[in-house]
């Protein structure tokens, strides 16, 4: 019973205690504005003394309970009450400025001790009160502003492309449909046809241009992109204009091979300075970049998963690499010197590779099949003749696909297996003659079409090899043509001077 009514009795004199300081608290904040001047000075010459009421009922509630400030948190709040008093009105005679009255306007300048902020303010306006931060702690962040600024933030991993000249505004290219296309869009698709005139001629390239391909999402398919030994790679508007949209230099040398996502938002490369980098078309910014450890000749998506590519060039090894993880997956030994060119079969289950492996006596590594999941070879005996093949291509209907030869030749083959050559069926005329000419087929797949050392372009019949047309397209080796995949009669050329030349 005896400590009930102790307890009841501190609860009383707590509440005392508590009167006593709003009392205090209120003689203050009750000062005449005539007499504050006064006021200043006095606090500015001696020491505040702590209200003797505190100090009697903290002496008189610590002898009647019995216990040390230390064990009641009551006792330590008024004795941190009185610390603070007397800290603050010392610190008074030190900083005049805070406490005079022309700069802080009237007797709101005596602030009251930090302890009797709470019962001090008003408890209808809560933005009167000053949210003190302790020091090592930090202030809580809300998700969305974190959120916020994490969007602000451009990534120092991937920097945005320098964008020069007339470039280096926000236009939008993916947006735009070219009124030249925009017809053919809602119509079925035509047969394909054979170019008769030159529409346009693109310059801007310093270097040899290795590959030239249209976009292929129908409504961007007037952007038409080029890789250059020149250590870029551009987008141009191929159908109107002929101006050049981007210019990426992302590359610190020759970028060999190039090819657009099937989105069409993302550009992939592979660049002799042994790295194979993914690009946003329209900001420039470097999605992936990957180290080979190898000089790339070809890079190619895997056509169900996109976002695992293959990679091949100066190395017996061809890598799988997975654009989200940036890890290598699967790795290919072929024991060959060099990867010239990579192939997809239809569903993706099964690749080619070409290589430059020629025996002596014969080519029996020239073309290997690879299965894609076991990372198996499935043949090696698909291309007996002793001629390397720089270029692969396969058909869009027909379960085939063609090499281009050194020996000015292109060679067809079955893309099932035993992938048996078809011998009867052979397209000539051209020349390869060492470069790494390219070969390309029309949408419907009935026009076959190469470039030549001699810089002409040639359209060959697929179902009897018989060749259609012929025209000089360049003065130097004309290294690839592109058939557009919805103007039936569009064609680009690149070749050897770094030159790019629209047909219709």
């Amino acid at each position: 019973m005896s400590s009930l009514v102790a307890y009841g009795d501190s609860e009383s004199e707590e509440d005392c205690l508590d009167q006593e300081e709003e009392e205090a608290l209120a003689s203050v904040q009750s000062v005449p504005s005539a007499q504050t001047q006064e006021a200043v000075g006095c606090v500015n010459c001696e020491v505040m003394p702590f209200p003797a009421s505190l100090a009697s009922g903290r002496a008189v509630l610590g002898n009647h309970l019995g216990y040390s400030e230390r064990s009641s948190p009551s006792l330590h709040l008024l004795s941190q009450t009185r610390a603070n008093w007397e800290r603050e009105s010392c610190s008074g005679s030190e900083d005049k400025n805070v406490r005079d009255p022309a700069t802080q306007g009237g007797i709101e300048s005596l602030r009251a001790p930090s302890c009797f902020a709470k019962s001090s303010s008003d408890g209808l306006n809560p933005a009167k009160r000053q949210v003190t931060v302790r020091p090592g702690v930090r202030p809580y962040i809300s998700k969305r502003q974190r959120l916020a600024a994490s969007v602000e933030t451009v990534n120092p991993k991937y920097p945005s492309e320098p964008i020069s000249g007339s470039q280096s505004k926000e236009s939008q290219i993916l947006t735009d449909v070219s009124a030249r296309v925009k017809p053919y869009l809602s119509e079925k698709s035509r047969a394909a046809g054979i170019p008769t005139r030159l529409l346009m001629s693109l310059g801007g390239h310093q270097g040899p241009v290795n590959k030239a391909q249209w976009c292929p999402v129908p409504h961007l398919s007037h952007l038409l992109l080029s890789a250059s030994m020149d250590k870029t790679f551009k987008v141009w508007d191929g159908t109107e204009s002929g101006r050049c949209l981007r210019v990426y230099t992302c590359h610190l040398g020759a970028v060999r091979d190039a090819c657009w996502t099937p989105c069409g938002r993302q550009l992939l490369t592979g660049s002799f300075d042994n790295t194979a980098v993914i690009t946003d078309v329209e900001t420039g910014q470097q999605a992936v970049k990957l180290d080979n450890q190898f000089k790339v000749m070809s890079v190619v998506l895997h056509p169900s998963s996109p976002e695992v590519f293959l990679c091949g060039g100066y190395s017996s090894v061809v890598k799988a690499w997975d654009s989200r993880s940036c890890k290598v997956v699967k790795v290919y030994k072929a024991g060959i010197q060099q990867t010239l060119d990579i192939l997809f079969l239809r569903g993706g289950q099964e690749f080619i590779t070409s290589s430059d492996c020629v025996s002596r006596d014969s080519a029996d590594r020239t073309l290997i099949a690879w299965d894609y999941q076991t990372t198996a070879k499935v043949s090696n005996q698909i291309y007996q003749e002793r001629y390397t093949c720089p270029s692969l291509a396969l058909h869009p209907q027909e379960e085939s696909f063609v090499a281009q030869t050194n020996g000015n030749y292109m060679a067809m083959f079955s893309s099932q297996k035993p992938y048996r050559m078809n011998k009867r069926r052979r397209f000539e005329g051209h020349k390869v003659e060492g470069y790494a000419v390219q070969c390309d087929f029309s949408l419907d797949g009935t026009i076959l079409a190469s470039g030549s050392s001699t810089g002409s372009a040639h359209f060959y019949d697929y179902h009897n090899a018989r060749m259609l047309h012929t025209f000089q397209a360049h003065s130097q080796p004309c290294l690839c043509v592109s058939q557009h995949p919805v103007l039936p009669t569009t064609v680009a050329t690149c070749d050897w001077a770094g030159e790019i030349k629209i047909w219709d």
